[in-house]
């Protein structure tokens, strides 16, 4: 052991000896000891007391009780001296019980990191901890895993060290439902390259001696890489149900390194923006972050531009949900984010430009329509708000609102005016602040990107891919099975590669070995959500139809797989809010799905009048926003086959796939069926 145990440091990391050794040599009776289930903790030591056939009778450590239960349904446990072992590949026992109880004892001791082979689970403390520090950052630099206690500066060090010995690409999975820490051990991994694979103070002084047109306020490019996240945050994370800081978008982020190691560029890849939460959000939860933090007046100079009075409760997309929370402070935040976009060098005008479009779609949401009696015409309830938007989108006002009430279309050769309903206009609305929004996401990443692409001399990179996590709510719609898909991939992935290909490792290499079903194959859900006539398929399919509606697509759903596919049903006494069509059977868990809207999300229409309008903007920003391009996300583009590129289709195109590399060996142990997604 190469660390002091009793060091400050790693009293939230090491297990204290002296105590653990009392644990450890506890009377154990290995014939009678066992896990018995339970409705309400999952599983509960016990003592058998005696067998019957396949009934065997336990008397129930915690409350004395004696039950009988069927033999299958125990669960052996391991020896005294596994308790809080910090690699659970290492259990004599390795079943579902034995793992879950590991993970909660370590967890109620302070320990929130524990191995498992070669990966690290991490449990949410749900309170900040001491153990990201730069004196713990040197503790574990260089070190082999053994070495230390688990950390994930452990793994983020071993990618390093085989990225420079293998002079290989690495890849990290940071996967886990929704709240479960992913973003921040992202940032903490971030962090830890930043500082462990920085330049030298002589090359950073060198470097910028030559640069010296740099702004004065643009950081090194370690600090930009750290920076970066703040600004992301801002624009892509949200408060849920689930989770404060929720990253509302998934993120492929790699590290590049110079021959010598050293840091010499960063990306950034973004996948699936929830779209949707710019015009609404559900009881609890909030819209991005940015809108709170420009509305909390900490620049005053700032409100004062995007002309909005400094309350969130006056904004109809900003107020539907909680206005404030918990250990959130949108004043700091705000002053945080405008001095991580001053380390990024952006501009002064591209950090106005990016506020008065955030303010724009804040104002949006104020613009008023009426019907008119006894005609399909809707017209403006007032103007005031429609003038706010229009300066700041950099337009004309009176362009604005009558391309909303009477855009032009284009029938046969010829282009004639459509009147729209009051309906139809409101729709209008809020998909052109979604789509803005999404833009003005896209565009930030894209503009991140540029600084840190320091034309250094690139060798390797070490990728770390952090997307949003398994969600089932009380009500999920499209942005959910888009989620979940892409999780279930990414688990199909893990389980494949770990307990798969491990194993066809083990025959090639000649080891004696008989092949272990795991029961750990999603491919059957993956194909009814991605395949040739499935929901993915039959949804682009009716969004090509004029007259399609959520019936039809329903009813196509039903006839291909209600009764065909296992893991399609149709929901049965849910309690839910709002109704559910179909539920699907994921390996997190059965999540019921309502389709309504589906097809609408799914084409992602706009006003191609106000489309024009804005490309013709006077703010640089709006009209490179709004510029033609191949796969912008709107308005639709047509694939092969003349079929519109659909968000599902972008996002199945896209869909993170993170390649692995064979030399570092998997020890499998015996088998078992753990609930991953839960852990």
């Amino acid at each position: 052991m190469s660390f002091d145990p009793t060091h400050p440091d790693f009293e939230y990391l090491a297990v204290d000896r002296k105590k653990l050794m009392r644990e450890q040599t506890q009377t154990f009776d290995g014939k009678k000891a066992c896990w018995v289930p339970d409705p309400k903790e999952s599983f509960l030591a016990g003592e058998i007391q005696s067998t019957e056939g396949e009934k065997v009778t336990v008397k129930i450590t915690k409350t004395n009780e004696t039950k009988t239960f069927k033999k299958d349904d125990l669960q052996q446990m391991n020896p005294p001296k596994f308790e809080k072992i910090e690699d659970m590949a290492n259990l004599t026992y390795l079943n579902e019980a034995s793992v879950l109880y590991n993970l909660k004892a370590r967890y109620e001791a302070g320990f929130i990191y524990t191995y498992s082979g070669l990966f690290c689970v991490a449990i949410n403390p749900y309170r900040r901890l001491p153990i990201y520090t730069m004196s713990i950052i040197i503790k574990y630099r260089g070190k082999r895993r053994v070495e230390m206690p688990p950390h994930l500066f452990s793994i983020a060090d071993n990618a390093y060290q085989y990225m420079v010995m293998d002079r290989e690409n690495q890849s990290m999975l940071i996967t886990g439902e929704s709240g479960a820490g992913k973003t921040e051990n992202t940032k903490k991994v971030i962090q830890y390259f930043a500082h462990v694979a920085a330049k030298s103070h002589k090359e950073k002084e060198e470097k910028k001696e030559e640069e010296g047109k740099a702004e004065k306020k643009a950081g090194s490019l370690e600090d930009q890489i750290v920076q970066a996240n703040p600004v992301l945050e801002a624009y892509g994370n949200a408060k849920t149900l689930r989770n404060n800081n929720s990253s509302r978008f998934g993120k492929f982020i790699r590290i590049h390194f110079g021959t010598q190691g050293k840091i010499s560029g960063a990306d950034i890849e973004q996948y699936l923006l929830e779209k949707s939460r710019v015009t609404f959000q559900r009881p609890g939860e909030r819209n991005y972050h940015i809108f709170y933090q420009l509305l909390s007046n900490a620049i005053p100079e700032i409100t004062e531009k995007l002309l909005c009075s400094p309350d969130p409760a006056l904004y109809n997309f900003v107020n539907q949900g909680a206005i404030t929370v918990d250990n959130i402070d949108d004043n700091q935040e705000m002053k945080d984010t405008d001095v991580a976009f001053d380390v990024l060098g952006f501009t002064q005008e591209e950090k106005t430009s990016m506020f008065k479009c955030t303010g724009a779609i804040i104002h949006f949401g104020e613009m008023k329509f009426k019907q008119r009696p006894r005609e399909e015409q809707a017209e403006a309830d007032g103007n005031a708000e429609a003038e706010k938007v229009a300066f700041l989108l950099g337009v004309n006002a009176g362009d604005l609102v009558k391309g909303l009430l009477k855009p032009k279309i284009k029938v046969g050769n010829e282009f004639v005016t459509q009147g729209r309903t009051k309906e139809q206009v409101i729709y209008s609305v809020g998909a052109l602040s979604k789509s803005t929004y999404d833009r003005m996401f896209k565009w930030l990443v894209v503009r991140v990107n540029k600084t840190l692409d320091t034309k250094a001399k690139r060798q390797f990179f070490i990728g770390v891919l952090d997307i949003a996590g398994f969600e089932i709510f009380d009500f999920n719609s499209f942005e959910q099975i888009c989620i979940n898909y892409t999780n279930e991939r990414l688990q199909q992935f893990f389980n494949h590669h770990m307990f798969i290909l491990e194993q066809e490792e083990y025959k090639k290499e000649g080891i004696e070995w008989e092949f272990i079903d795991f029961g750990m194959d999603l491919q059957a859900c993956i194909d009814l959500i991605e395949k040739p006539m499935g929901i993915l398929s039959i949804l682009e399919e009716e969004c090509m139809f004029p007259k399609a509606t959520d019936l039809s697509f329903k009813e196509k759903l039903y006839n291909n797989h209600l009764g065909k596919s296992p893991n399609f049903g149709k929901p049965v006494g849910k309690k839910l809010k709002g109704e559910a069509h179909f539920e699907l059977h994921h390996y997190a868990g059965t999540v019921p799905y309502s389709i309504t809207g589906w097809l609408e999300k799914n084409k992602d229409p706009l006003n191609e009048t106000v489309v024009e309008i804005l490309i013709h903007s006077k703010e640089a920003l709006v009209s490179t926003l709004f510029a033609p391009a191949a796969d912008d996300g709107s308005p639709p583009v047509r694939k092969k086959g003349s079929s519109f590129m659909t968000v599902s289709y972008r996002h199945r195109r896209r869909a993170p796939v993170v390649v692995p590399r064979r030399k570092r060996r998997v020890q499998l142990s015996r088998p078992f069926q753990p609930h991953i997604g839960n852990l």
